[in-house]
């Protein structure tokens, strides 16, 4: 039997961090060995909101290697850039026109990234949805893993899917929601009720994959902890919840097993080794992210391959839907 196709991306704004580390890189790492995966740098979605050309440029080579020295293997995986393929954006305006105002309007994500914007917020941030729903049902795609945040995004894209199947013709596989493993939702270090999230204008609440050791230790000792010394997993204790939850993923050890062994031991010894421990983690990371970075012809290789492969896939596709739709 042929492996089951996974779609997932990342857009490449802000940096990555030990959070989209834990609760996507390292998961995708581990399908890689069951699934035929495309993990895809999503830059068409990056420019929903303002970018610097220059720094876009960079930081899609970045995310790119950044994928490559988290352990996602070109020889199992395809990995391409959105932009570098023009069927995405010419499905997302096809499904535009499948898809309606109001369940565009229902979006959570659109509503809480435009309150506050007016006219100000970009048509493509209202039509992001329509892009995603074009990078999964380009490939056919099974399964797609995402966090509860996107969960949303791929309702809609299946309900897309269902429609233009029924209106037209069946074209497109009804992709599947694969939530990631629970207990991966890595939080602010400033503010355990948030997610660690690019986008934090608190820098000290993240710690990013490319960070120094010194850094490191910094962002850990400031980061917040919860009243008393206790060191356990407790739902009325978040802040240290969520600096067991990096030290077990990271230290590869269970949260009951660090409860055992900080027992009676305070918090700044539970800090200190937290901090060796990410460091010790991102070290051979930044080796090989490094590595990737100086060989630029390798890394554009890798990307010029995979692009090679989605093409063929998404021109079969889009030749259904032409024909389906009417088009050429």
């Amino acid at each position: 039997m042929s492996k089951k196709r996974v779609f997932s991306g990342v857009q490449p704004s802000g940096n990555l961090h030990i959070g989209n580390y834990i609760g996507a890189l390292k998961q995708w790492v581990d399908l890689q060995e069951t699934r035929d995966c495309f993990f895809c740098i999503v830059d068409l979605h990056a420019i929903t909101v303002p970018k610097n050309p220059d720094d876009l440029r960079k930081k899609i080579r970045e995310v790119a290697a950044l994928y490559l020295a988290s352990g996602i293997d070109p020889k199992k995986s395809t990995i391409f850039v959105q932009s570098h393929n023009p069927d995405h954006a010419i499905l997302a305006w096809i499904l535009d026109c499948v898809a309606s105002m109001g369940q565009f309007l229902r979006m959570t994500q659109f509503k809480s990234k435009s309150e506050g914007q007016k006219e100000n917020v970009s048509v493509g941030l209202f039509n992001y949805p329509a892009l995603m729903a074009a990078d999964i049902l380009l490939y056919q795609t099974d399964e797609v893993p995402v966090g509860e945040d996107q969960k949303q995004h791929v309702e809609l894209t299946r309900d897309l899917a269902q429609r233009f199947n029924r209106r037209f013709g069946k074209v497109f596989k009804i992709p599947q929601v694969k939530m990631f493993k629970l207990g991966a939702r890595i939080m602010s270090l400033q503010d355990p009720t948030k997610k660690m999230s690019k986008s934090d204008q608190d820098k000290d609440g993240v710690i990013d994959l490319l960070d120094s050791a010194d850094e490191v230790r910094r962002k850990i000792k400031i980061a917040v902890t919860d009243s008393g010394r206790e060191i356990v997993f407790r739902q009325d204790k978040p802040a240290i919840s969520n600096l067991l939850t990096i030290y077990s993923h990271l230290g590869n050890i269970s949260t009951r097993e660090l409860e055992r062994k900080y027992q009676g031991k305070g918090y700044a010894k539970f800090k200190e080794d937290l901090a060796e421990v990410i460091i010790r983690f991102l070290k051979p990371l930044q080796e090989r992210f490094y590595q990737y970075e100086r060989d630029k012809e390798c890394l554009e290789r890798i990307l010029k391959d995979g692009l090679k492969k989605v093409k063929v896939l998404s021109e079969e596709t889009l030749k259904k839907v032409y024909h389906l739709v009417g088009l050429g």
